[in-house]
């Protein structure tokens, strides 16, 4: 069991690192169809897992002014709550149904990494005519107010689902805030982490977690993130980003399938 789990968090981790995000919505159902957990049991899991690959990714690209402290702050602030939502939501439903939720995020995560790819890469940097939008004093706010929606659902799903949803907060970022690239994927995984804390947070006391099994899945993962980044800035992130998508689509379909078979 050791070593699956290592090579399956080797798999995820390299995925994230060549990707630059994103793998980690495989990771529960690579904790339920491969290492045995219940659909439960692996949203906890992954809270762990994806909670400090995110402090581990936002450390590094923060030494390097990568992180933008108040809007990563500002965005948790907002999707905290929705994520304490989430995890009630949670511990309420049907294990098969909770999959055919996940089902139905894999496939919205396709979507966008495909209409990413359409935008091209100049979307990463989404230039406006008055230049980056600078989040400051009374600015604050109004600059904000249309991430609300953003930071509330992926709170919401972080709690619901386990997931990090950088592939929502990143271009949410870029086109809102003008934020660059790198910045808005380091800022983005600052948000992952304070959101996953609050919702192991509310799981605290009824949630179980498998340290045996979260331990070695989480090292491999953080170690062959590092790795992918070398890996992916070989290949065309496109090219990389649509073969992603197809993957998302088969196992949503795989999920559904077994889900509704199980049901």
């Amino acid at each position: 069991m050791l070593i699956a789990t290592v090579a399956v968090g080797l798999a995820i981790g390299l995925l994230m690192g060549v990707l630059g995000g994103g793998g980690g919505v495989l990771t529960v159902p690579v904790l339920v169809y491969l290492l045995g957990e219940s659909p439960q049991e692996a949203t906890t899991a992954s809270l762990v897992i994806v909670g400090v690959t995110a402090v581990v990714g936002a450390l590094s690209r923060w030494r390097s002014g990568g992180v933008r402290l108040r809007t990563g702050a500002a965005m948790a602030a907002l999707g905290v709550p929705a994520a304490y939502a989430g995890t009630a939501v949670n511990q309420r439903l049907d294990p098969q149904v909770l999959l055919l939720a996940f089902a139905a995020l894999l496939l919205v995560v396709a979507g966008a990494l495909l209409a990413g790819t359409r935008r091209g890469p100049a979307a990463g940097h989404a230039p406006g005519p008055g230049g980056p939008v600078t989040v400051r004093g009374r600015r604050t706010a109004a600059a904000l107010l249309p991430l609300v929606p953003a930071a509330v659902a992926i709170g919401f799903l972080t709690g619901l689902l386990g997931v990090g949803g950088g592939f929502l907060v990143v271009p949410a970022l870029v086109l809102v805030l003008r934020m660059p690239m790198p910045t808005a994927i380091g800022t983005s995984l600052l948000v992952i982490a304070l959101n996953s804390a609050a919702s192991l947070v509310a799981r605290a006391g009824t949630a179980e977690v498998d340290w045996s099994l979260v331990v070695p899945f989480t090292l491999a993962a953080v170690l062959a993130t590092t790795f992918g980044r070398r890996v992916g800035a070989r290949f065309s992130a496109d090219a990389l980003t649509r073969a992603f998508a197809v993957l998302l689509v088969a196992v949503a379909g795989l999920v559904a399938a077994q889900s509704l078979l199980a049901g």
